[in-house]
């Protein structure tokens, strides 16, 4: 096993007297091609170029000697820190950090980055880093071959943003692009980069926000996105039978978050939209009628959240749309719960108002290949001032879940 190893962050500036110390006792560096060439590089060391990290890892956990590992930026942060201290390998790390690459790129750009998502995308990766870019106002994107600006910008589709793309920072190709992400694929583009994405109905009321009403406190986080305490609280009804109460259990059985892609068809009046938008995820609203549609539109607006809104009568419209991770069914029926199953998302909720349509749609779904469970819900509103009852609604709720593909999970 290696006596000692020392993580050096290049960031492009003169390295530091901790870094030069460890690396002129090295028999060992591993890194990037332009971290190989630096001047400071023992001659007499063993150089090993990185390209899976997991095995130059077992290398260095082989060797006999004192190592240094270069990373560009700190290698804290989504870097190579944490492989090399994963219990496999037994490795004991010193850090050196440098300047981020997330934090020089938003230096750049002249912007703040403590409201911003920061997320990796790789190409198994890539669809959920494009959700985050759906559903959020500012994201830093951490690129890899297969899943750099051109792939984003052609997966988020007809959603407009405007694309920050840092080249080879701290380099002498660097290189700094601001592009509208529909002129962005038609550039190729040099890797390493990170890409900041920006814009959407969210980004100017988060930046008032953070800046003048309350300052921020929780990286990535702000109050714009919150709306207040609370979810699933009363206030318009998406439709007949639709209930406050109701859309908190179908919230409850979707679990929108973070990276997902909602769709929820027969929007209404957007409240499950924009309650599921709240939660981090990515919300494709749907609706046949223009007015549901404005009604969406205008409740993201207020909510300070973004939204999609797709006008559209189900299933025929949902052949374009991008592929679900969690899907409402709040319109359509069993024509439209069949449509959505063949697309294969996680989670499936609907709703009947009597018990031959819960049987429809339930019927759809299993044959599907869905596990589904139905309740039925009542729920008795009273004016405490008298305690006399005001409204009552009974509604059937269904529920469907893919089952895990265990060879996959395990292979």
């Amino acid at each position: 096993m290696a006596d000692r190893v020392t993580v050096i962050g290049w960031d492009g500036s003169p390295l530091t007297a901790a870094a030069r110390s460890a690396l002129s006792a090295a028999t060992l560096v591993a890194g990037a091609a332009h971290h190989l060439a630096l001047p400071e590089v023992p001659p007499a060391a063993e150089r090993i170029r990185l390209g899976s990290l997991g095995l130059a890892a077992r290398r260095i956990a082989g060797h006999r000697g004192t190592a240094v590992v270069f990373a560009d930026g700190d290698p804290g942060f989504f870097g190579a820190v944490r492989t090399l201290r994963a219990p496999e390998h037994g490795l004991e790390v010193e850090v050196v950090p440098a300047v981020s690459a997330v934090a020089a790129a938003f230096a750049r750009a002249g912007m703040p980055w403590d409201d911003a998502q920061v997320v990796v995308a790789h190409p198994r990766t890539l669809r959920r880093a494009v959700n985050v870019c759906r559903a959020h106002g500012k994201v830093a994107v951490l690129t890899s071959p297969g899943a750099g600006p051109a792939e984003l910008a052609l997966l988020l589709g007809g959603v407009h943003r405007t694309f920050v793309i840092c080249e080879e920072l701290g380099t002498a190709k660097e290189q700094v692009t601001v592009l509208t992400s529909d002129r962005v694929p038609d550039h190729s583009w040099r890797d390493p980069n990170v890409v900041i994405v920006i814009g959407g109905q969210a980004a100017a009321p988060a930046a008032h926000s953070a800046a003048a009403a309350d300052p921020a406190w929780l990286l990535g986080q702000n109050a714009a996105h919150t709306g207040g305490r609370g979810w699933a609280r009363p206030g318009p009804d998406g439709g007949e039978g639709e209930s406050a109460l109701l859309r908190a259990a179908q919230l409850a059985r979707l679990g929108p978050r973070t990276g997902d892609l909602v769709w929820d068809i027969g929007t209404g009046s957007g409240a499950l939209a924009v309650e599921a938008a709240a939660f981090g995820a990515a919300v494709i609203a749907v609706d046949a009628d223009p007015r549901a549609c404005e009604r969406a539109t205008a409740a993201a607006r207020k909510r300070g959240v973004q939204l999609q809104v797709v006008a559209g009568r189900a299933p025929h419209v949902l052949e374009d749309l991008p592929e679900p991770d969690v899907v409402r069914v709040g319109g359509g029926g069993a024509e439209v719960a069949r449509a959505v199953a063949d697309r294969r998302p996680e989670r499936i909720v609907s709703h009947a108002s009597t018990r031959d349509e819960a049987e429809a749609i339930g019927r759809a779904l299993a044959e599907g290949g869905y596990t589904v469970e139905c309740a039925l819900l009542q729920s008795v509103g009273l004016d405490t001032r008298t305690w006399h009852e005001q409204d009552r609604s009974v509604v059937f709720l269904l529920a469907a879940e893919r089952p895990v593909n265990r060879r996959a999970v395990s292979g």
